[in-house]
């Protein structure tokens, strides 16, 4: 059954951490930030949203199941991936998803609590952890070359002696090497699944856009070399503590993937699931993952990450075939995503899984296990002029 919630006295009595704010979507609205242990409901109406047409926009989603693992979950993987190097599930759970409003759950359907790998939305958070070592000091400027952080013998050599972690951001580094056991061409069946690549020349860092998990993943370990910290160490108290998430979410690394950080034994994490491992987390906690990114970094008052930081990871740039992308975001600049505006972006992921982040409707929609179509469309068609 879909949810399309109501407003109720316990809901109103848990109603905390709000500040009344006039926005250009909606005069006197509170922004709203829920607490670790309540979620406030509202109706549609109370958000300013047509309850028919989100109706009708939820049941179109929830008609869009994936095909992805429904019969043998195993051997889509290895079909399009190749030979996995951590732990996956043996199955996953049916399309589900929440939509939130003024940081208000108004719609929900299937099993949002379900903790599964969420694919390359890891990108988007290891994004946050990128912007969080730039906060913080521990890399002066997204400019600089990583070989002057990072002296594992990665950036040793001249073609990658100057990448810079923008270029990594950027999916432009062309980082040449191997990443336990995966070679950053791409080339090989059995490595890489229905995904290989065909050999080609490799260009300049920082002038070549390819979407590339090695070399996302060599971003993650050269961030564990800087932070000195396992990264679902920093991501939780840094973010997701703060936030309210649950304690259910893990963030895995590949069984071959154990690093020496200042002689300790550390699991460096990957950016995705491609290869197995990879961020676990349930729906409900991306949210609000995507309510912070919707508030420029900062929750109910605290700016956890800084607001610069939001704005230059979801702002296109990059070498001229990129796509449409900012800092390990999608972005929807140039129009692609149909009905919606030009300012959202998401995080995606293979499944698929989405976080769909709208400021100017402030609109987040999480929708996992899905086949393509129009339901962020649909959604924003639900909200009343």
């Amino acid at each position: 059954m879909v949810r399309l919630l109501r407003s109720t006295a316990a809901a109103v009595s848990a109603f905390v951490g709000v500040t009344l704010v006039v926005s250009h979507t909606a005069a006197q609205v509170p922004t709203y930030y829920p607490s670790r242990e309540t979620w406030v409901t509202r109706t549609p109406s109370e958000v300013g949203m047509d309850a028919a047409l989100l109706n009708q926009a939820v049941e179109y989603a929830k008609s869009r199941d994936g095909v992805f693992g429904k019969t043998d979950y195993m051997a889509d993987q290895v079909r399009d991936y190749g030979r996995p190097l951590g732990p996956l599930p043996s199955s996953h759970s049916a399309t589900n998803g929440l939509v939130i409003r003024h940081g208000y759950i108004v719609a929900e359907f299937g099993d949002t609590a379900a903790v599964e790998p969420t694919y390359s939305v890891a990108k988007s958070y290891l994004s946050t952890v990128l912007g969080l070592a730039l906060d913080r000091g521990l890399i002066k400027s997204i400019t600089d070359p990583v070989g002057r952080y990072v002296t594992d013998g990665g950036y040793d050599t001249s073609h990658n002696a100057g990448i810079t972690w923008e270029d990594h951001a950027r999916q432009a580094s062309e980082w040449e090497g191997t990443m336990f056991g995966k070679p950053s061409t791409f080339v090989g069946h059995d490595e890489f699944g229905n995904d290989e690549m065909k050999p080609r020349d490799i260009h300049e860092h920082g002038s070549f856009y390819e979407y590339n998990d090695v070399r996302v993943n060599r971003l993650s370990l050269s961030l564990l070399r800087v932070w000195k910290r396992p990264l679902p160490e920093v991501l939780k108290t840094e973010i997701m503590d703060p936030i309210g998430a649950s304690s259910s979410w893990t963030w895995r690394g590949y069984d071959n993937a154990d690093v020496q950080v200042d002689g300790q034994t550390v699991k460096s994490v990957p950016g995705g699931t491609r290869w197995g491992g990879g961020l676990w987390m349930s729906t409900r906690d991306h949210a609000r993952y995507g309510l912070l990114m919707l508030r420029n970094g900062n929750w109910n008052g605290k700016q956890l990450v800084s607001a610069a930081w939001v704005k230059d990871a979801t702002t296109r740039g990059g070498p001229p075939n990129s796509n449409d992308y900012g800092y390990l975001w999608w972005l929807n600049s140039k129009g692609g995503t149909k009905g919606v505006p030009t300012t959202s972006y998401q995080a995606q992921g293979h499944g698929s899984n989405t976080i769909y982040i709208d400021p100017q409707n402030d609109l987040v929609i999480v929708w996992r296990w899905h086949v393509n179509g129009d339901f962020f469309a649909r959604v924003v068609a639900a909200i009343k002029p």
